[in-house]
């Protein structure tokens, strides 16, 4: 949620950042739009406090027995009851006329962030790890998985298209996947374990963002709640409505949590395999930090990301996306890529991005600076640390053998009780 009063103060920087995220926005149109609004509230606010004067008013007269101005300001008093309701409609539907059209405009992009308008304009920040030099023809996940227990066809036939069951190894590697990322957060970056709800209200989803404008993308039960895309909207919206000590913070959060997902903007991409499904596990992580701490944030926050890639021998690579691939909400986003050779090429496994206080003025979560009176808001983080099922997919296509076998990383066999390697049935 964009500031108005920042928006008066410098129409043409707006104007500029609103350009480069190819959002169709005029600082004029709302700035005019605002006018009208803040013209109908002082004549609200002036109409309130002459009916309140002319009310005391009227009992002066009536003491002095003036009952022709007694009379009079009876009746100047009925004449702005019967006014001042319809400013107050008028003054409430510019308000949210305004609220709305703020609501729908994306982030300012940070000054870093290239501009272009798809995936081909992102940047190269760096490449990290060795690609595996296989002796043999790299299979995709999905020739290798159902052997292994990934079920794609047992998965359709009970939900349908972007399902999929997993079974025995399939199921014990993504479950370890999930202690091994939450573990490493937890134990080695300093994040808070949290279990929450994946149902939310409406207000959660506006706070991060994703409601107005991205309905669709979301799916709702019948009781008007909306299944949860991403730990990220229950995690950040647990400083809703907060004013916190500038001591509390940063707080970080992380989560393992299913995910859920209509892809309605995805037709015809990844119809096959395990990329792109309509649930999920995911663990992610969220910041809370305060105005100055937001970039040392977001680069602390892609390192922990980067470490668990690490910690799996894969290769990956960071990208800064260009303004026409970031997210809604951000202000910047790293996409973190693993090597896929099945595939022959990098594909995203994480996106850790900073959405200053976009976020917060929308959930309306503040804080007080030390010594203060007055409040700012937040500014909040968010990132993949990582996708699990992806991650799955990464350690499939990695570590296989052309006997279709795949060996256990290192690091996950604690998890898999010592196991070294998965055995096709």
């Amino acid at each position: 949620m964009h500031d108005i009063r920042l928006i008066r103060d410098d129409p043409a920087a707006f104007d500029a950042a609103m350009q480069k995220r190819g959002a169709q926005a005029s600082s004029a149109d709302l700035i005019a739009l605002d006018a009208r609004r803040r013209e109908v509230l002082t004549e609200v606010q002036a109409g309130q406090a002459r009916r309140n004067e002319a009310s005391k008013a009227i009992g002066a007269a009536k003491a002095k027995k003036d009952e022709a101005t007694a009379q009079a300001l009876m009746a100047e008093v009925a004449d702005l009851k019967a006014r001042l309701p319809e400013l107050e409609a008028e003054e409430a539907r510019l308000g949210a006329d305004l609220e709305a059209q703020l609501a729908a405009l994306p982030n300012i992009p940070a000054a870093d962030v290239p501009q272009g308008a798809d995936e081909e304009d992102n940047q190269l920040v760096h490449e990290r790890g060795t690609r595996p030099d296989l002796a043999f023809p790299a299979r995709e996940h999905d020739a290798i998985g159902p052997a292994l227990g990934l079920d794609f066809d047992t998965g359709v036939a009970i939900a349908g298209a972007r399902f999929t069951l997993l079974r025995g190894p399939a199921a014990r590697l993504a479950r370890a996947l999930g202690q091994f990322m939450l573990d490493r957060l937890t134990m080695l970056h300093g994040y808070e374990e949290v279990a929450p709800p994946l149902l939310v209200r409406d207000e959660a989803v506006y706070g991060t963002g994703q409601l107005p404008k991205f309905a669709e993308d979301l799916f709702r039960t019948t009781d008007g709640r909306w299944l949860i895309p991403t730990a990220e909207v229950s995690l950040t919206n647990i400083v809703r409505e907060k004013i916190l000590a500038e001591a509390e913070l940063p707080l970080r959060f992380a989560a393992l949590t299913p995910c859920f997902r209509s892809e309605a903007g995805a037709a015809g991409r990844d119809t096959r395999g395990y990329i792109r499904q309509h649930q999920f596990d995911k663990v992610e992580m969220v910041s809370i930090v305060t105005t100055d701490a937001s970039e040392e944030e977001h680069e602390r926050m892609t390192q922990a990301a980067e470490a668990t890639l690490d910690a799996l021998g894969l290769a990956y690579r960071r990208m800064k996306l260009c303004t026409g691939d970031m997210g809604f909400t951000a202000a910047r986003t790293y996409d973190l890529e693993v090597w896929l050779p099945g595939q022959g090429r990098f594909r995203e496994i994480s996106s850790c991005s900073t959405c200053t206080d976009f976020q917060a003025r929308r959930m309306n979560a503040r804080y007080r600076p030390e010594g203060e009176k007055a409040t700012r808001f937040v500014h909040t983080l968010n990132g993949s640390g990582l996708a699990v099922g992806r991650t799955l997919v990464a350690v499939l296509e990695n570590y296989q053998r052309e006997d279709g076998s795949v060996v256990v990383p290192e690091a996950l066999r604690p998890y898999l009780g010592g196991l070294e390697v998965l055995t096709p049935r």
